[in-house]
């Protein structure tokens, strides 16, 4: 991998960990978790899941900034993101819409993947392991 390879996925692992832990923060500060809970339960989900998701974010958040098996946190949030979307989806495609869009989630779930398949980045603290098709 070159120098600039790792950097770029480097900067990638950053933004998705400070993502994740922005939206925690949302979650937690702003919403309120029993908020966000009645949230969930209005979208016909159960109202427990938020908290859930709450943690996955928080605790993934942070796994990424750290650099800790980047790959398969990246890859295990990824469903958060597609749960957002759709979530999203009947407000139309821009983010700025009443109730938000799905753009930005889908987005956010692709460069999840892209972390997935490209590698961990510089200075990652556990490395995943290298990624191959068709490996054993």
């Amino acid at each position: 991998m070159t120098p600039s390879t790792s950097l770029g996925l480097l900067l990638l692992r950053l933004s998705l960990g400070l993502m994740y832990l922005a939206h925690a923060g949302l979650k937690l500060f702003v919403f309120t978790l029993p908020g966000t809970a009645q949230f969930f339960a209005g979208q016909g989900l159960p109202g427990v899941l938020a908290y859930a998701v709450f943690a996955a974010e928080a605790v993934g958040g942070v796994l990424l900034l750290l650099g800790v098996w980047p790959r398969q946190v990246a890859l295990a949030l990824t469903p958060i993101l597609l749960g957002a979307a759709w979530v999203h989806a009947p407000n139309g495609w821009v983010f700025t819409a009443p109730g938000g869009g799905w753009e930005y989630p889908v987005f956010l779930a692709a460069m999840s993947v892209v972390q997935w398949l490209a590698g961990d980045g510089a200075g990652a603290v556990k490395r995943s392991g290298r990624f191959t098709w068709g490996a054993a």
